[in-house]
C-alpha cells in the first residue's frame, strides 16, 4: 500500500476570502509502512504579500520565495507525486482548502480538487479519536508516541511531513507483516521500546473443548432459530457454504 504524508506552509489562514496561497509543498512517500526515502518539497511563488502571523510561523518571507516557481508549474510534479496514493494530513481540512483553491485558480482540465487524484486521511482526526480530551497537536504526539522534534524551531512543510510520518507509524501501531520475523522492520514501527520475544519451549496454550452437554445445548439453540427467523440460523448456513 502507497501513502504520501503531506503538509503545507501558505500565506495565511484563508484561501477563498482572504486570497491567501500556498508557499511550501512537502511530502514524503510510505510503502507497505515503511518510509521510502522518496520526498517531494516545493517552495512556491505566491504572487502576494505573507501575514505577519505566518511568517512567525514558518520564517519564509517574499524575499525567500522570488524566482520560485508559481504552483501553476510546479502542479503536475506535485499531482503525479500524490496521485493514487492515501495522503495522510494532521488536520486535513485547512491543507485541503488550500490545494483544491490551488488547483481551481489553475482554470484547466484536470483535477480540481486534491480528492480527484487520491483519497485523503485526517491524521488528526485520528488522533482524536485515538486520545479522546487530550491534545493532539503534532507537538503533543511527538511527546506522547518519544518522536524527535527538537529540529522544529519553525514550521516547514518538509520537516513537518517527516516528522508525521514518523508519529503516524507509531500511532497506528502493529507489526509491519503478518508473520514478526522481520526485527528491522518491527523496530522501525516500535522506535527504540525492546522487542521482547517469548520462549520457543514456553508452554502451549490450553484448548477447552466444549463438553456433549454444551453442543446439545448450542444445537437446540440453533434449532430455535431456524424456526423462529426467515432465512434460518446464519451459523448453519455458514457452516454448509463452507463445508468440501
Amino acid at each position: 500500500m502507497r501513502q504520501v504524508v503531506l503538509d503545507t506552509e501558505t500565506t495565511g489562514l484563508e484561501p477563498e476570502q482572504g486570497g491567501h496561497r500556498v508557499i511550501e509543498v512537502g511530502a514524503v512517500e510510505i510503502v507497505d509502512r515503511k518510509i521510502t526515502g522518496r520526498r517531494l518539497q516545493l517552495y512556491i511563488d505566491p504572487e502576494r504579500e505573507i501575514d505577519d502571523a505566518a511568517f512567525d510561523v514558518h520564517g519564509l518571507d517574499a524575499e525567500f520565495l522570488a524566482g520560485k516557481p508559481k504552483f501553476a508549474q510546479v502542479a503536475d510534479e506535485f499531482l503525479a507525486f500524490v496521485g493514487d496514493a492515501e495522503v495522510i494530513i494532521h488536520n486535513a481540512p485547512f491543507d485541503l482548502a488550500f490545494i483544491d483553491y490551488e488547483l481551481k485558480l489553475l482554470d484547466r482540465p484536470g483535477a480540481t480538487k486534491l480528492l480527484d487524484v487520491c483519497t485523503v486521511t485526517d491524521s488528526l482526526a485520528m488522533a482524536r479519536r485515538k486520545h479522546p480530551g487530550q491534545k493532539n497537536g503534532l507537538d503533543a504526539l511527538c511527546r506522547r508516541y518519544e518522536v524527535d522534534n527538537s529540529a522544529r524551531e519553525l514550521h516547514g512543510a518538509l520537516l513537518d511531513a517527516e516528522i508525521l510520518a514518523d508519529v503516524y507509524l507509531r500511532m497506528t501501531g502493529g507489526q509491519l507483516s503478518l508473520f514478526a520475523d522481520d526485527d528491522e522492520a518491527l523496530a522501525e514501527t516500535l522506535g527504540a521500546r525492546e522487542i521482547v520475544r517469548l520462549p520457543e519451549d514456553r508452554p502451549a496454550i490450553a484448548v477447552v473443548l466444549a463438553s456433549p452437554g454444551e453442543i446439545s445445548a448450542h444445537e437446540a439453540y440453533l434449532d430455535n432459530l431456524d424456526a423462529d427467523a426467515e432465512n434460518g440460523a446464519v451459523w448453519r448456513r455458514r457452516a454448509s457454504a463452507s463445508a468440501p
